[in-house]
């Protein structure tokens, strides 16, 4: 029977023959393979008697061969295991030409391992990150799931925007090379398979808002798209996002869900995987050593995930936010790149001040300038102001987004019109408005923001298998 590397060096258990299979990281003096399986970072040395060993089967033993290893474990002779495997028979299952195998044992750049993500799985940095990645998954639905809301699918084609944004991608069965138009020169949609435009989502709110106003709590997790042309580390044309919306739920119950729910997922990742926490540490460490001293980040990995479980998070009016960073002495230093003044869509770094230098804790902010925000933000009484927030964590800015939606038809229809969005194709969300409304709240975390954040990666196409962005669509 098969046993996975990572139970095998617990070491809690020596003298008992078990079979590994796993892939060749290494093959020294043609006696000590070094097989990792992917279930940890760490590799299994396999000792080889290679004068009772076929020579042919020897020569076949090379990096990134996949093999089968059967023998005894025993407490390890030598330093940097606690245990070994003492070979008794090995199968090649898989050769691997070792010349030509992109992945040398040495150190790669993450450009060159982009160019190459079909097989970066195999390195130590994205074993980590993508076992991370997985227990983050798990978490948000174990979280999520404890707390007995619905796990709701909404849909990837869509007709609506929810955002307003107009960035999306088509969704079509037309002949692109030759389109039907219709009397204005418009592309006709009506012979297209939905009979109608139709695009990827932005963002499963809206539909996760009429499930909430009747099953009461609910949360999606799926895909979403925009067609954004944003070369930059922190943006994808597709991302994973979470969007729970519970009714009856104000802002100050919304944002305590969403502190609740952080600090939950990331302490979950933590105790799962701590050795890959540690990797990760020391990876970033390195890094940041490489950097100027005044680029370098101002915590550590684990420093900085231990600063968010280990603080209660600042709750500021986004009016008192502008205030702080007027009044501050890098504003008046003139240490900013963009400016500050009451009713900008605050910059990273004006977030990260907050949290990093003033506050030094996470920071909740509510209340933003109703012009910035979205259409279905419920509008506060001094006609200026929304009832939305924004959770800002060190080293990042603006991790959750969210805010109590507005309940009042009335108040709705007219912010709709004010933002041009067609009132009569959103019937069926005005609908939760005219038969029994009442006040609900919910928030979007993106779910490749929170990887990069729990790894300490430093580009979010490191933290999804294969990154989609503007002109580059492979694997």
């Amino acid at each position: 029977m098969k046993n996975d590397i990572k139970e095998i060096l617990k070491g809690e258990k020596v003298q008992y023959s078990t079979t590994v299979k796993g892939w060749v990281r290494t093959f020294r003096n043609n006696q000590f393979i070094a097989l990792n399986d992917g279930s940890t970072n760490q590799n299994l040395q396999i000792v080889v008697d290679f004068n009772n060993m076929d020579e042919f089967l020897l020569k076949r033993i090379t990096t990134s061969a996949c093999i089968s290893a059967t023998g005894v474990i025993q407490a390890s002779q030598g330093k940097g295991q606690t245990v070994e495997l003492i070979a008794e028979s090995i199968k090649i299952l898989g050769d691997s030409d070792a010349e030509k195998y992109p992945l040398q044992p040495k150190k790669h750049s993450l450009e060159f391992l982009r160019e190459i993500a079909h097989l970066r799985f195999r390195t130590n940095t994205f074993g980590s990150v993508f076992r991370l990645r997985n227990a983050l998954s798990y978490g948000i639905h174990k979280f999520f799931q404890e707390k007995d809301f619905i796990y709701m699918h909404s849909p990837i084609i869509s007709a609506s925007d929810a955002e307003g944004a107009g960035e999306m991608f088509k969704v079509t069965t037309l002949n692109m090379e030759n389109l039907p138009k219709d009397e204005n020169g418009s592309v006709d949609y009506t012979n297209d398979f939905f009979g109608r435009a139709a695009n990827l989502t932005v963002s499963g709110q809206l539909e996760a808002e009429l499930a909430a106003l009747a099953l009461g709590k609910v949360y999606t997790f799926g895909p979403t798209f925009r067609a954004e042309n944003s070369n930059t580390a922190r943006h994808l044309a597709e991302f994973w996002m979470i969007e729970p919306e519970v009714a009856f739920n104000e802002l100050k119950e919304n944002a305590d869900l969403a502190e609740e729910m952080l600090k939950y997922v990331i302490r979950y990742a933590m105790e799962k995987h701590p050795d890959d926490i540690d990797f990760l540490d020391a990876r970033l460490a390195e890094e940041e050593k490489q950097k100027p001293t005044n680029e370098r980040s101002e915590f550590g990995l684990k420093e900085k995930l231990n600063f968010m479980l280990d603080s209660d998070f600042e709750r500021v009016t986004y009016t008192e936010a502008i205030e702080i960073l007027l009044q501050s002495p890098a504003y008046k230093k003139k240490k900013f790149q963009y400016e500050v003044s009451w009713g900008i869509d605050m910059q990273s770094e004006h977030e990260r001040y907050l949290v990093e230098k003033h506050f030094k804790k996470p920071v909740i902010v509510t209340d933003y300038p109703k012009d910035i925000k979205a259409f279905y933000m419920r509008q506060n009484d001094d006609g200026k102001t929304v009832a939305a927030m924004d959770i800002l964590a060190p080293g990042i800015g603006e991790i959750i987004g969210g805010s109590q939606r507005e309940e009042r038809l009335d108040y709705l229809e007219k912010r709709m019109q004010e933002m041009h969005i067609p009132i009569e194709e959103m019937y069926w969300y005005l609908d939760t408005r005219r038969y029994g409304t009442c006040k609900h709240a919910g928030f979007g975390l993106g779910f490749e923001r929170l990887v990069l954040f729990v790894t300490g990666m430093g580009n979010i196409r490191d933290v999804i298998p294969f990154p989609r962005t503007p002109k580059n669509c492979e694997f």
